[in-house]
């Protein structure tokens, strides 16, 4: 039910308990003070859990992004109740910044969301203090969506990715 997808130097697969521990130090940490963190073991497991079971709850969710064979971040569509619309997210863990593997995953996921839903567009939200995130957002055709909303408690700039052949009007 969990896809595995592969591009040209990644590996898009589902988490596995043995993750979790690099997903936690990862959220524990300052890196995501974009994302609502950082966050402790606790919340880490229910964020961790909840990418795992959105592909039951919805038919998508988050994948583990590899990278020459190591756990390098993550990459998923998600829509928790908090969320106005499903929202398409990445991170890269700090060893692997700067590699474009953000950019790969986002497109890899934004291409299969659209084969396998029928969504006509789907949002990032992104913190406006989150530079590197908003230049993956743009460069994977994301336009910034001023009259979206964005999650309850998060003050986010909204990128919306259209499918292709649907008016951005």
């Amino acid at each position: 039910m969990i896809p595995t997808l592969q591009t040209q130097r990644l590996k898009l697969r589902p988490y596995q308990r043995r993750d979790f521990d690099a997903y936690a130090a990862f959220f524990a940490s300052d890196q995501v003070t974009h994302m609502g963190g950082p966050i402790d073991a606790e919340k880490a497991w229910a964020w961790f859990t909840n990418d795992i079971a959105s592909w039951a709850l919805y038919g998508f969710g988050t994948l583990g992004v590899e990278y020459e064979g190591q756990f390098a971040g993550g990459v998923g569509l998600v829509h928790p109740p908090h969320f106005p619309e499903p929202e398409c997210g990445w991170f890269v863990f700090d060893d692997f910044t700067g590699k474009g593997i953000a950019q790969e995953a986002g497109r890899a996921m934004l291409d299969h969301s659209f084969a396998t839903t029928n969504l006509p567009s789907i949002v990032s939200y992104i913190s406006a203090a989150n530079t590197a995130s908003i230049r993956v957002a743009e460069a994977l055709g994301g336009t910034r969506d001023p009259d979206a909303n964005g999650p309850d408690g998060f003050n986010a700039l909204v990128y919306r990715h259209y499918r292709k052949g649907v008016s951005h009007d």
